[in-house]
């Protein structure tokens, strides 16, 4: 038999509205620079790449937000664009918007015991390029994002007029950047995935491989 101490109604009555009024405040949905630099988000090889490729595809403009899908090779398995609505910054938001973008481009990944395939976020803004409480709360977006459809949390990259910025990792350029022409498109794409196998898939595939 176990003992122990029932809280008062007082106290529950408290913690209660902690809780609560923690969940319902955005500051708790964001995240520092030192938080995310501390998160081991796997760098990009060549952000350059990403950056104009991504630039080039979706010609963003300040309230644009691009999420892109790379895999292990960082060739691009799918994108989307989106512009980010006029309301207070709130990561849970960002959160829910992110993901239904994310299933409307890409299947989950969350079968897999290990993320195989990494996302990355691209948000075009004004300002320049020192960390935001708005990037704060992508960044906590596309983390929780990540992680409900089965994928890494790659990196989180704004553009300004100054040019682009990789937050977390001190790099960035010039170019792109908000203002400048588009370049042409040149971010490798990954080949389409294999249809699932079983059934007839099955027999249709091991027919197509005997010609």
């Amino acid at each position: 038999m176990t003992f122990g101490f029932a809280p008062s109604s007082a106290a529950s009555t408290s913690t209660s509205a902690d809780l609560s009024a923690a969940s319902n405040n955005p500051l708790t949905r964001m995240l520092e620079p030192a938080e995310w630099a501390a998160a081991g988000i796997p760098l990009l090889r060549n952000p350059r790449e990403v950056v104009s490729g991504l630039h080039s595809r979706h010609r963003p403009k300040p309230a644009t937000a691009i999420v892109a899908v790379l895999d292990p090779d960082e060739r691009l398995c799918a994108s989307a664009s989106f512009t980010r609505r006029p309301a207070p910054a709130d990561g849970w938001m960002f959160r829910n918007t992110l993901l239904a973008q994310l299933r409307r481009v890409i299947p989950h990944d969350l079968r897999r015991r290990t993320p195989v395939r990494t996302a990355v976020l691209l948000y075009c803004r004004d300002g320049d390029a020192r960390w935001t409480q708005e990037d704060g709360a992508w960044m906590w977006g596309l983390r929780d994002a990540c992680t409900l459809h089965g994928l890494r949390c790659g990196a989180y990259i704004t553009l300004t007029r100054d040019g682009w910025q990789v937050l977390g990792e001190g790099r960035g350029g010039r170019r792109p950047n908000s203002d400048s022409i588009p370049e042409p498109f040149a971010l490798s794409q990954a080949p389409p995935a294999l249809p699932r196998t079983g059934g007839a898939a099955s027999e249709v595939l091991r027919r197509a491989a005997a010609r």
